[in-house]
């Protein structure tokens, strides 16, 4: 299983939301390319970004601390947050980025997710956030009547990389992720499942770990806060 340390992207700061609420924003640093290179330092495989303006605005906001961030690093990185057009996702695969996420236009045009997973093979992953097992949309701010599993079968069969599931409520709230309908989601789709929200101790990811039908897990305010030790949990999950 794949750890992703998460650089949360608001006003070119390093950021955690406490669900999803962008009133509710830490700040843990105003370099996000030096955090990123300490991420790498310590072994990441992968970086997780979010541009948290970009999903509210529609458009990348956040633009040029992702581009330092590819310019400091060689390891995968993977952005989701205002990315809903084929030109964008060209743009950012261009500048480096190894897979973009599609959350929004997942549900507003699936088509465009289809024909992006074509054009670009093993770049595209869609991120399917939930609260309550109904799916939400533009940055969190506004919730459908779909249900996860039901959205996520509609992929299986477009090529894309891997689905990255949020439970919304759990979101930077350090009470633990939400294994159960992770588990059930990897279970019921044959792509690559992501975990994201409230991971938050070697335990979390144990569990997640332990499923073996989930493929990764998306960590941040608990690597900030030091309830995860970056290096000490990348050399378990390898074990």
């Amino acid at each position: 299983m794949i750890l992703y340390p998460a650089i949360d992207l608001k006003d070119g700061q390093c950021v955690r939301l406490l669900k999803g609420d962008m009133d509710k924003a830490t700040v843990f640093g105003d370099d996000p390319a030096a955090q990123a290179m300490l991420f790498q330092d310590a072994g990441a495989e992968w970086l997780h970004l979010v541009d948290l303006n970009g999903a509210f605005a529609g458009h990348p906001v956040n633009g040029a601390a992702v581009e330092a961030i590819l310019e400091r690093v060689s390891i995968p990185v993977q952005l989701g947050g205002g990315i809903r057009d084929m030109g964008g996702i060209e743009a950012w695969l261009d500048k480096g980025l190894s897979r973009v996420i599609l959350g929004t236009v997942a549900v507003e045009d699936p088509d465009l997710v289809r024909a992006a997973a074509k054009a670009f093979p093993d770049k595209v992953a869609v991120g399917l956030d939930a609260r309550a097992g109904k799916v939400a949309t533009r940055g969190w701010a506004e919730e459908t009547d779909l249900d996860v599993i039901d959205l996520a079968k509609k992929f299986e069969d477009a090529g894309i990389a891997a689905i990255i599931y949020t439970d919304i409520d759990r979101d930077g709230a350090m009470g633990g992720p939400n294994v159960a309908a992770t588990e059930a989601l990897a279970r019921a789709v044959d792509v690559p499942v992501i975990a994201s929200g409230g991971v938050s101790s070697m335990d979390d990811l144990t569990r997640l770990r332990d499923t073996g039908v989930i493929a990764g897990a998306i960590s941040g305010r608990a690597l900030y806060d030091g309830a995860i030790d970056l290096g000490e949990a990348l050399a378990a999950l390898r074990a």
